[in-house]
């Protein structure tokens, strides 16, 4: 009887492993200590801008596993957000249930949301897939502009969903010294909910399923034929993408503390997919990358054109918005990055990354 080749085994094991060496977790402990410093050096615009990358980060986590690990494509992401943010909000304010119940309950309608979609995933791919994900987006607003008793219609509903975790109310914190704003508050309950995301989504797929999960995304007909069970798989993937893009959208509503359906428009969607493609898809952090440049180019841009009136000038002499600006950087931007650096910023980071760790014989 024949045994493994230990070295062959601890290459194995290194490869699965969550952090290889510990240069990374040094770097990762470094990280966390620089993001828990932020706030103390951060104004609330800033916060602002960051508590909204960070819940971008999670919804575009959760497209990453559907369309970048799983292969299918979809337009309704903006739907699920929009039924976390409406579930988070009335089971907060209507049930009057902490924030241990109201996030879970919205992560919860999500995936209920996602299993029943789920399924059409095995007649359909491509274009069609996204075809009925897109008509997902007009259901779901047709039915938050006319389901009022939950929604508020057109008008929309305020939100008073608490954020208090145990005896840590996250709308309010303060350490000896300093008191934080709502702002800066958030930033922590929102980035570390990124964290758990992130290291929840890493960890499954270096699983048995995020690689069946990938085995679908390469070859569907060539994994089905190998043992891999196509319907458990992709309706897994519409489930836990829907879930966290629902658990974004309760965020988002706290957050906000008032929400309407003008907000989970095509567009959204759009800018969700473009958050995958300038991140990289098929990466984790790639994800949160695209999510933290997506959030925060607008910005800069309103920032700018507010700061220097010749930009205004200039756009009015153009006829162009502000806002029309956003629009085409954009999508330009989407069209750059697909055609000159197809896996995004996460693929720049890697090939930077390997550049310092084969100096000097990188070239």
């Amino acid at each position: 009887m024949t045994t493994a080749n230990p070295a062959m085994v601890r290459q194995y094991g290194d490869d699965i492993r969550l952090f290889r060496s510990r240069a990374m977790k040094l770097s990762w402990a470094t990280l966390i200590v620089v993001a828990a410093l932020l706030p103390f050096g951060m104004s609330d615009y800033q916060a602002n801008v960051a508590v909204y990358a960070g819940i971008a980060a999670i919804a575009a986590i959760g497209l990453n596993l559907l369309t970048g690990f799983t292969g299918q494509v979809s337009l309704g992401h903006a739907a699920f957000l929009g039924v976390g943010g409406y579930t988070g909000a009335y089971v907060s304010g209507e049930w009057n249930m902490p924030f241990m119940v109201w996030l879970p309950a919205a992560a919860l309608a999500g995936a209920i949301i996602g299993l029943v979609i789920g399924p059409f995933a095995l007649r359909l791919r491509g274009n069609y897939l996204a075809v009925v994900t897109l008509g997902l987006v007009f259901v779901a607003q047709y039915v938050f502009e006319n389901w009022k008793s939950v929604t508020g219609g057109t008008n929309g509903t305020s939100v008073t969903a608490p954020v208090k975790v145990g005896p840590v109310d996250f709308s309010k914190l303060s350490v000896p010294g300093k008191d934080f704003t709502r702002d800066q508050s958030y930033f922590y309950l929102v980035w570390i909910i990124v964290l758990l995301v992130a290291l929840l989504a890493k960890n499954i797929v270096r699983s048995r399923p995020g690689r069946a999960m990938q085995a679908v995304r390469d070859r569907d007909r060539a994994a089905e034929a190998i043992g891999v069970h196509l319907a458990r798989y992709k309706v897994l993937a519409f489930v836990l993408s829907s879930a966290l893009a629902a658990m974004a959208g309760a965020l988002y509503a706290s957050y906000q503390r008032f929400i309407n359906p003008g907000e989970f428009t095509l567009f959204v969607s759009i800018a969700y997919i473009a958050m995958i493609v300038v991140g990289g898809v098929g990466l984790i952090f790639g994800s949160v990358l695209g999510a933290v440049f997506i959030t925060t180019i607008p910005r800069v841009i309103e920032e700018v054109s507010a700061k220097y009136q010749a930009v205004e000038d200039f756009l009015d002499r153009i006829g162009m918005t502000v806002f029309s600006l956003n629009q085409a950087v954009f999508g330009l931007l989407i069209v750059l990055f697909l055609v000159l650096e197809p896996r995004g910023l996460g693929a720049i980071w890697l090939r930077i990354r390997l550049y310092f760790k084969t100096w000097p014989f990188s070239y």
